[in-house]
């Protein structure tokens, strides 16, 4: 009955390698016309033998299905569950199949804790992550090759409302020397009274089976961070944790997606799943930690196309 953007995605990190997957299953619904809403299915490969590979297709939204108070998503058969993703994207002469299974490493997530978070306008485009650290199982095949995938490290999300002009997402739990680690962070910039304000910051840091949230109001009027089209600089501190760090890419680690709003304005989304990242961590008044990774997840997304970043879907 009105315009809508609500996305599930799953990306999961080739431990040994500089592969990663990203697949998506969107809603997207126009303001002026929302009764002819659409469902898009979209597959991205990174660091095949050929480059990265992105495919997309978009049904009618009659044509597709979702669950309601679960994990569960089928668009053109591309079906998303809580312990298995299966499917094929064909675009643009491109293909990425996928079987897939999904171990849940944790139980009783969310990144915004608080109801108005999900009821409430602000923020505009909000985030939660049902499976934040998950191992991935099964076979991705991209143009005819092949990937076996063993325990890669990986994640589900869920997004929704209508994408920030500018604003950045980064999520790892595949570090060199930090498999007790997840870290998911996020940065947007608002209009207010037609000023687009300073980038707000909220973070959940998982460690050694802890979770620790620095994403309330207090947590993000304290918080820091900058942004440039490859990079993300951010500091948080809470009660019990503190970290200071960046997640970075060179041009040729991006993907480059259209993004569209209900109100008819394509973002870019600069979107790279093989992005460094180097991050120091204290958690309790411990020692700091020195946390580092070519595997974080890492997206940026703008208004301004002169970004140098190659557009694909």
């Amino acid at each position: 009955r009105r315009g809508h953007v609500e996305s599930w995605f799953l990306k999961a990190n080739d431990p040994a390698s500089h592969r990663a997957v990203w697949l998506k299953w969107t809603i997207w619904a126009g303001d002026r016309a929302p009764a002819k809403a659409v469902a898009e299915a979209w597959a991205v490969a990174f660091g095949t033998s050929r480059g990265h590979v992105a495919t997309k297709t978009t049904v009618p939204f009659e044509r597709a299905t979702f669950a309601r108070g679960a994990l569960g998503a089928t668009i053109d058969g591309c079906v998303l569950a809580a312990d298995s993703a299966r499917g094929r994207v064909e675009s643009g002469g491109r293909a990425i199949g996928y079987d897939l299974t999904i171990h849940s490493l944790e139980a009783g997530y969310r990144f915004y804790p608080a109801r108005w978070m999900y009821t409430g306008p602000v923020p505009s485009q909000k985030t939660v992550s049902p499976i934040p650290n998950a191992r991935i199982g099964g076979r991705v095949e991209v143009d005819g090759e092949t990937w076996d995938l063993d325990a890669w490290p990986g994640m589900v999300g869920h997004n929704w409302g209508r994408h920030t002009e500018s604003y950045v997402w980064g999520h790892c739990n595949a570090w060199d020397d930090g498999d007790d680690v997840v870290l998911e962070g996020a940065s947007g910039r608002v209009r207010a009274a037609g000023v687009l304000l300073p980038l707000r910051t909220g973070f959940v840091v998982r460690h050694h089976g802890t979770t620790y949230r620095l994403s309330d109001l207090k947590s993000v009027a304290r918080n820091r961070s900058s942004l440039t089209m490859r990079r993300w600089r951010f500091r948080g501190q809470g009660p019990r944790v503190e970290l200071e760090g960046e997640m970075w890419g060179e041009t040729d680690d991006f993907v480059g997606l259209f993004y569209t709003n209900p109100d008819g304005a394509t973002l870019h989304c600069l979107n790279s799943k093989i992005a460094h990242a180097e991050v120091t961590l204290r958690v309790d008044g411990r020692a700091p930690r020195l946390l580092r990774s070519t595997r974080a997840a890492l997206e940026i997304g703008t208004l301004d196309p002169q970004h140098g970043v190659r557009m694909h879907v």
